[in-house]
């Protein structure tokens, strides 16, 4: 009997752990940057998505689906220009579930911040990502991705 519930109880804790991790399992990021002028660069952030699942824009276009959006730490040694670009092929598709049409991403998206270095120096870039993907039948969870870029020097 004992064995039965400590099976019963990993198999919960899985599931939990499992589920916690949701959109994050099925996005592969990889964090870059580019030289791009003497003292400004591109940070990368592209998102490899499952097959089967879409990441949702940063501009959802409805309330309910957790958009994608980029904290970053504060350095006092760089400035971001601008707000962070999608490069990707976005699909507005009309869905029920949301109540309208909505902005994702299938298979693969790109988002791309510039930044310029106050002094010549190396430091980095640093954050974190959050978002959500969801297939044809259910969401997984949000998730968050720290992330840290080196530039300059």
């Amino acid at each position: 009997m004992k064995r039965i519930v400590l099976f019963i109880t990993l198999i919960f804790c899985a599931h939990i752990l499992f589920a916690q991790n949701g959109s994050a399992r099925m996005v592969n990021w990889n964090f870059s940057s580019k030289k791009i002028a003497a003292d400004t660069y591109e940070v990368r952030f592209t998102a490899d998505i499952n097959g089967k699942y879409h990441m949702y824009a940063q501009n959802v276009g409805v309330e309910g689906p957790v958009a994608t959006s980029f904290t970053f730490t504060r350095n006092p040694l760089i400035d971001l220009n601008g707000k962070v670009k999608e490069v990707g092929k976005m699909v507005k598709k009309h869905e029920e579930v949301w109540g309208g049409d909505v902005n994702y991403y299938e298979n693969k998206v790109e988002f791309v911040q510039l930044v310029k270095l106050k002094k010549k120096i190396k430091t980095n870039v640093g954050g974190s990502v959050e978002f959500m993907v969801c297939d044809d039948k259910e969401c997984l969870p949000p998730a968050e991705v720290s992330f840290k870029v080196n530039i300059g020097g």
